[in-house]
C-alpha cells in the first residue's frame, strides 16, 4: 500500500494524488512535485493521506520530491510576477495575429520550463503560429488551455448571493452538470437572476445541494397538491424542506402550517 495526498498542481492546475512518502504534510502547504517534464510545484487540499494499492490504482501517481522550501517559496513569488509581464507579451501576440480569443491568465512552472495561458473563445482558435512566437521568445514549453465561464470565474474569485466566497473558487474541484429541474426540486424562483452566478450559468450549489433537498423532500406534499386535513381539504401552498414544514391554504381562506417533524413523531 502507499500513502498518497490530494495535490493541487500550480495556481490553477489540476488535482492529483502524489505519494507522500515520508513526509509530514499539512493541508495548504506548498511541496516540489514531480512533473511530466522535471519539477514542479503544488499546493497541499487535505493533510488527510489515502491508502491506495498501487495494483489497481485507477491513475498514476507521482511523488511529492520535498516540501517547499523559503527559497522554493520565494522562487514561486517571483514566478508569479514574471507571469505579469508574460501575459502583457501574449497579449500583444494575439493582437499581431488578430485572434479572436480573451486572455484570462497564465502560469509558469517552478523550473521555468512550461508557461500555461488560459483563454476564452466564442469559436475554436487555429493557435498555432502564437504558440510558435511564444516559444521563440520564451524559450520554453507552451500550452494554450481553452476555458469556459465558469472556470473563469473559478481564476478570478469573487462573491456568491449567499454574500460568501465563490464555491467553485473556494472548494470545488469538478464542475458538475447542473440543470433547471435541480431548482425546481428546490422550490426556488426560476428566475435567471435569482438562480445564476456570477458567470452567468446556474449557480453550482443547485448540484451539489440537489441530494440533500431531495433526502429532506421525502415524505413531504409537492407544490400545488391537493391534501386532507384534520380541519378540511385544501391546497399546498408552500413547502419548506429544510424544516420539514408545510402551509396549506384550506377551501375557506384559512391557512393551515403542518409540521412534519411532529407528525413523524
Amino acid at each position: 500500500m502507499i500513502k498518497v495526498v490530494e495535490v493541487k498542481q500550480r495556481q490553477e492546475g489540476q488535482v492529483s494524488r502524489y505519494v507522500v512518502g515520508e513526509l509530514k504534510l499539512s493541508a495548504g502547504d506548498y511541496v516540489i512535485i514531480e512533473s511530466d517534464r522535471g519539477l514542479d510545484y503544488g499546493q497541499v487540499l487535505s493533510a488527510e493521506e489515502i491508502l491506495l494499492d498501487p495494483a489497481v490504482a485507477q491513475e498514476p501517481t507521482r511523488k511529492i520530491v520535498r516540501l517547499a522550501s523559503k527559497g522554493d517559496i520565494e522562487k514561486i513569488e517571483r514566478n508569479a510576477q514574471k507571469t505579469k509581464e508574460i501575459m502583457k507579451t501574449c497579449n500583444k501576440k494575439i493582437e499581431e495575429h488578430k485572434l479572436d480569443m480573451k486572455l484570462i491568465d497564465a502560469e509558469l512552472s517552478f523550473d521555468c520550463s512550461k508557461i500555461v495561458f488560459y483563454f476564452t473563445a466564442e469559436e475554436r482558435v487555429d493557435f498555432r503560429e502564437l504558440v510558435k512566437d511564444l516559444a521563440k521568445i520564451f524559450k520554453a514549453r507552451i500550452e494554450l488551455k481553452q476555458v469556459g465561464v465558469r472556470d473563469e470565474a473559478k481564476m478570478f474569485g469573487g462573491f456568491g448571493q449567499c454574500g460568501g466566497e465563490l464555491c467553485c473558487a473556494r472548494f470545488l474541484k469538478d464542475f458538475e452538470p447542473v440543470t433547471i429541474k435541480m431548482a425546481k426540486d428546490q422550490s426556488l424562483p426560476l428566475n435567471p437572476t435569482k438562480i445564476s452566478g456570477v458567470c452567468g450559468r446556474l449557480m453550482c450549489c443547485l448540484a451539489y445541494e440537489h441530494r440533500n433537498y431531495k433526502e429532506s423532500a421525502r415524505g413531504l406534499p409537492r407544490l400545488g397538491q391537493r391534501m386532507k386535513t384534520k380541519e378540511g381539504t385544501g391546497k399546498v401552498v408552500d413547502v419548506n424542506y429544510l424544516k420539514r414544514m408545510a402551509v396549506v391554504e384550506l377551501e375557506d381562506g384559512r391557512q393551515l402550517k403542518i409540521d412534519y417533524n411532529k407528525e413523524r413523531k
